[in-house]
């Protein structure tokens, strides 16, 4: 088995410039770089994982968790994530918290136990107590998505206020006055902001807003589905409605056909973040889209670069809020007289 010394006599380098170019632990010339790890290709050298971390106190794996994996938003940040990561040569690491703040504190203590280099983690906690969890935690932490007051650490998410304001505005502007915001989870800060964009446009218009109409589909599917036969089924049923998400988007569509219903011409529909197979489903959903790219790759590079900082510690919380795009499709018309 070919060992590091094999490649720093192939490579013409010393062996402290191999483990620092393989470790990525300190400067090298891009030149050596290149040649080093050349050298290990060309003697068939493989890193041990076990004792790499057992000298550095970290091993190469990141962890991400997140509240529903099934959320085609998430799955497509994992697909960007394990791409950055695997070009620094990590391997990232799912666990879903399915939402419950007790499961994903007792995820993020066996990821520490497992010495993580670090952790992109979609919070759903909140509190003193999560907040101080968090803060013993002593691995690199980033945020995603979600912003949890008094946990300092890197944020990367999307205006979601500009999001559901942007959907609000265009749906008035079709003429509607009875909008239904079917939210994501009460006191989650992605939904309160979603719900804040939305009464606060409609204010900004001068449209009351029926408090009836401004209900919870916690983010899922299902209770979206009930939330909107519930609304639909009324007699001052609503003309329009704003999902907080794309699988909230999804139920209230299901609902709306399900009740015999034609969408746009009974009910207008919008979406916060892209429908699966959306280009397929009929008709196709006005939406304010997410740059998933975007987050994924300013989140990658801001928690790989405070792994491999001698000092990631001494680099202020960082923040970046990404403005959403409006997807105009056919789920919008002016409201049935």
């Amino acid at each position: 088995m070919a060992t590091i010394r094999d490649v720093a006599k192939l490579a013409g380098v010393s062996i402290s410039t191999v483990s620092l170019a393989l470790n990525e632990t300190g400067p090298v010339r891009g030149e050596t770089y290149q040649r080093i790890w050349q050298a290990a290709q060309d003697v068939g050298y493989v890193a041990n994982p076990v004792a790499q971390s057992l000298k550095s106190g970290r091993n190469r794996l990141i962890g991400m968790v997140v509240g529903n994996i099934s959320n085609p938003f998430f799955g497509r940040i994992l697909q960007e994530v394990e791409r950055y990561a695997l070009d620094k040569n990590h391997l990232v690491i799912v666990s879903e918290s399915g939402t419950d703040t007790a499961r994903e504190m007792a995820i993020l203590d066996h990821l520490a136990g497992q010495r993580v280099a670090g952790v992109i983690l979609s919070p759903h906690g909140r509190g003193p107590d999560y907040v101080a969890h968090i803060k013993r935690l002593k691995m690199p932490i980033l945020l995603l998505d979600h912003k949890v007051e008094g946990i300092e650490a890197d944020f990367v998410g999307s205006d979601n206020r500009l999001a559901s304001a942007m959907l609000t505005e265009h749906l008035i502007r079709w003429g509607h006055t009875r909008i239904a915001h079917i939210s994501g989870i009460p006191g989650l800060w992605t939904a309160e902001e979603r719900k804040a964009g939305f009464l606060d446009t409609m204010q900004a218009a001068g449209i009351p807003v029926d408090e009836s109409l401004v209900v919870s589909g916690d983010y899922e599917g299902d209770m979206a589905y009930a939330q909107a036969m519930r609304l639909l089924t009324r007699a001052d049923r609503p003309t329009a409605i704003l999902a907080a998400n794309n699988v909230t988007a999804l139920g209230a569509l299901q609902a709306i056909n399900d009740l015999g219903f034609k969408c746009p011409e009974d009910i207008s529909l919008t979406s916060i973040d892209d429908v699966p197979w959306s280009n397929v489903i009929t008709p196709r959903i006005t939406m304010a889209v997410q740059s998933v790219p975007e987050i994924a790759r300013i989140s990658s590079e801001w928690l790989l670069e405070r792994i491999h900082s001698r000092d990631g510690r001494a680099i202020p919380p960082r923040e970046h809020i990404l403005a959403p795009r409006l997807v105009v499709g056919q789920s919008c018309a002016r409201p049935a007289a």
